[in-house]
């Protein structure tokens, strides 16, 4: 483009486009999320036979269904649909098998439905880069990557109806457990199961199935009307009697009391008294991981977090919630194992911890966040690269201090998957670090968790908090940290199309422009500023702030930063119709990226280069910028960027009727589609 580029040909450029080599992509992993179905399963015919019956006549209309399976906390719903997954779903549902339980996101009483989504959509092949911010176009995605794809959804505790209805597939089935019929779902056609407790023969059939128990003079039928029928309970006092070989069913009788399990305040059943007996039943060790979930902010744990909260022989001590069935594990295909406790547990391990001294739950509390804040800090160091600007210091543990065998993570894709799989659990920490008024805690983390919020578009986390932030900064008398939260909460409001509220945020920055020294914290505010103002459709404003963040990151001899700030100008020139103006700012800012290796910004700025020369009708020569951009996009897995190199170069192709370059653009952009999932195979 400076006028010494060779423009080859067009046969010669559709055949560079269709020698773009799409490596294939990781072998395709069908999802099969539901929990595991356990051995010991009885009397549970009729429902299975009506799910079956149900699931069947939904498939034969080709019409997407709702069944929901409502009963009491600890009746079995969750295992009714694990046992009927395992004995006749395999080849109904191809497309696969997602669940979710909507009590682990959660959250002042609304389900983060979109999260949900966004785990969905990954596990249905859909690269992260392509999954889009918002509920309503991820829902839209969703529909259109099910659709013709018979796939299973399972979501447990849901509460609403309105937080079911973006889950359900096009094409397949969506079962939600509930301890309510969800009534508002009965418009969209859904079909209500009720899961009873189990009645006196099937639980004394339950109970005789114990290894080594035997019943005499009516023990086992006394026993299931103390637990009420109720599966998990059965199951604690089973798991209880276990460990005490010297007792039998007579002795967990009488420790149950004559009356059984009490009646909570809204006349359902309680748990707590064979919870009791199960909690004082583990081993030391044991417990003390039982109390690690009443103390946790969050629903989920790794063996590395409960060994940094002092639970001695981690390892041992899961393994032993896991086997006593008051805790299950979390399915996460990579990185480290996660297990949380059933959710009628994790009301009873909250009513242990009430009863311990509060310095106690303040220390463990402390614990977890002091890992979560190191980990958290590594994290961002392995996505972001050690040269991003940061306000923290460096933490003082490593890693491998902080993990219990293998590392949590090596590389920033792992960080990365990482940090979305804890992010409920961090959202929850910075909630209640924000009560303690760990205000370093609560800056820090915000600091750190732009990579997750930014790169997985969780915009709305990022709302939250770096609202939090901001409140932590400001009690710190902290003005450079509070400029930070501010942009980075206005970077969400940007990402969501917020530009009023990302304006805002800005403006109650500017006053403290003046208290920071660090020219590179007035730089982004006036980078945030420029993009706000050239989305709002202002050019010549965004001209000005993204000059002004030029200057800033000359100052402080940020070669990156000056490389961004000339692509950002680029794009303003471009807007104002200035293309000639653009292209001048692009060759040197391409010269300056190629001189200092930032080989990322290259496939960016090549893609501006051909929408400025195609303005000019130079369209040889955007052709050429379009293609170069594509190679480059592959080199480095900048997918999005291919995505843009390739359209712009079908459009190209189209003005020019260079029918061979529109179709090798076409196929190449099928193959991308398809290996982003965002197209479904044959599609």
């Amino acid at each position: 483009m400076s006028g010494n580029a060779v423009i080859t040909g067009p046969v010669v450029m559709a055949g560079r486009v269709e020698s773009l080599f799409m490596a294939p992509a990781p072998p395709s992993v069908t999802p099969r999320q539901i929990p595991p179905a356990t051995a010991l399963f009885v009397n549970r015919t009729a429902e299975l036979d009506r799910l079956q019956s149900v699931a069947a006549a939904l498939r034969l209309s080709h019409a997407p269904g709702i069944v929901v399976l409502s009963g009491l906390g600890g009746v079995g719903k969750t295992q009714l649909v694990a046992q009927w997954a395992a004995r006749v779903l395999e080849p109904s549902y191809p497309g696969g098998h997602l669940y979710a339980d909507l009590g682990e996101s959660r959250r002042d009483g609304a389900a983060d439905v979109s999260g949900v989504l966004a785990g969905f959509l990954g596990s249905l092949g859909v690269h992260p880069d392509f999954v889009p911010a918002g509920l309503g176009e991820r829902t839209a995605l969703f529909r259109s990557v099910t659709a013709g794809r018979h796939t299973l959804v399972v979501v447990d505790n849901a509460r609403q109806a309105a937080e079911i209805r973006p889950l359900v597939p096009t094409t397949g089935l969506l079962v939600a457990t509930s301890r309510t019929g969800l009534p508002g779902l009965a418009m969209d056609g859904a079909v209500a199961i009720a899961v009873e407790p189990l009645d006196e023969r099937a639980g004394v059939e339950l109970v005789r199935s114990w290894h080594g128990v035997t019943d005499s003079d009516g023990a086992a039928e006394t026993l299931v009307r103390l637990c009420s029928g109720l599966p998990l309970a059965l199951r604690a006092v089973g798991e209880w009697l276990a460990r005490r070989p010297q007792l039998g069913l007579k002795d967990a009788v009488r420790a149950l009391g004559v009356n059984g399990l009490p009646r909570s305040e809204d006349g359902a059943t309680s748990l707590d008294t064979v919870l009791d007996m199960a909690y004082e039943g583990l081993s030391d060790r044991a417990r003390q991981l039982y109390r690690l979930f009443g103390c946790l902010p969050g629903t989920t744990a790794t063996v590395d977090l409960a060994a940094a909260a002092g639970v001695p022989a981690a390892e041992e001590a899961v393994g032993e919630l896991l086997t006593a069935h008051l805790a299950v594990v979390v399915g996460f295909p990579d990185g480290p194992r996660r297990f949380r406790p059933h959710d009628v547990v994790r009301e009873h391990t909250r009513s242990v911890v009430g009863a311990l001294p509060e310095a106690d739950r303040r220390a463990v509390l402390r614990a977890v966040a002091d890992f979560y804040t190191t980990a958290v800090a590594h994290a961002d160091v392995l996505v972001l690269g050690a040269g991003r600007f940061r306000l923290q210091e460096p933490p003082t543990r490593s890693v491998e201090e902080l993990s219990v065998g293998e590392s949590m993570f090596t590389d920033g894709a792992e960080a990365l998957d990482w940090l979305d799989a804890e992010r409920g659990n961090l959202l929850a920490l910075l909630r209640v670090a924000a009560d303690e008024r760990w205000d370093e805690t609560v800056w820090r983390l915000c600091e750190s968790l732009w990579a997750l919020y930014d790169g997985r578009k969780h915009h709305l986390d990022s709302v939250e908090a770096h609202g939090l932030g901001i409140d932590a900064a400001r009690r710190c008398g902290r003005a450079d940290v509070e400029v930070r939260m501010r942009n980075q909460l206005a970077r969400a409001h940007y990402g969501l199309g917020s530009f009023e509220e990302a304006a805002t945020a800005l403006a109650l920055a500017e006053p403290l422009l003046d208290e920071v020294a660090d020219a590179r914290l007035k730089g982004m505010i006036r980078e945030t500023q420029g993009l706000v103002a050239l989305a709002s459709g202002a050019p010549g404003d965004a001209y000005t702030l993204f000059a002004l963040a030029l200057e800033a990151n000359t100052v402080t001899g940020d070669t990156h930063g000056t490389v961004v700030q000339s692509y950002n100008i680029a794009q303003s020139l471009l807007a104002a119709g200035r293309a000639q103006g653009a292209l001048d700012v692009l060759a040197e800012a391409r010269v300056t990226a190629v001189d200092s290796g930032d080989d990322g910004m290259l496939p960016r700025i090549d893609v501006v280069q051909a929408r400025a020369l195609q303005r000019l009708n130079r369209l040889g020569a955007a052709s050429e910028a379009a293609v170069r951009a594509a190679e480059q996009a592959l080199k480095r897995k900048q997918y999005v960027r291919l995505d843009q190199a390739l359209s712009i170069l079908s459009e190209l192709a189209t003005s020019t009727s260079d029918v061979t370059l529109r179709e090798a653009c076409e196929a190449k952009l099928r193959e991308l589609h398809r290996g982003v999932g965002v197209t479904p195979e044959g599609g």
